[in-house]
């Protein structure tokens, strides 16, 4: 699976992207779904939670093991994907278009202090050894 160019990425394995109007959209990596195999549960953040940055928001849960989902920078919880509690195998079948939540960023520099996509792809890499 290629990981997407144009998005950020936290050590926590979720991604984030910066929406045109300023918001940001998060999500678990194709990595991370991998890991954890098939989802039965999600449960996502309340709107309007403040979250800190890498503050446990959420639980993705598959057949194999439920995992905390973090918050990769600061900010406001403004929408949730409801979609995904009664189609978690969402994620599964599209790990970058199943978004779980929208923030409305503290401050949007913050996703500089993510890594990109290559950043991304050799911190995966060193895991695997």
């Amino acid at each position: 699976m290629s990981i997407p160019a144009n998005l950020k990425y936290a050590k926590s394995h979720e991604w984030a992207r910066l929406e045109s109007d300023g918001s940001v959209t998060v999500g678990i990596t194709h990595h991370a779904q991998d890991l954890l195999g098939d989802m039965v549960f999600v449960e996502n953040p309340t709107v309007g939670r403040k979250l800190a940055a890498g503050e446990e928001c959420a639980v993705v849960e598959s057949v194999k093991a439920a995992s905390d989902v973090y918050s990769p920078i600061a900010g406001e919880v403004i929408a949730a994907n409801a979609d995904l509690e009664s189609s978690p195998e969402s994620i599964n079948q599209d790990a970058y278009a199943a978004w779980m939540f929208r923030l409305k960023p503290d401050n949007a520099a913050d996703l500089d202090s993510l890594m990109d996509a290559g950043a991304y792809q050799a911190f995966v890499d060193s895991e695997a050894h």
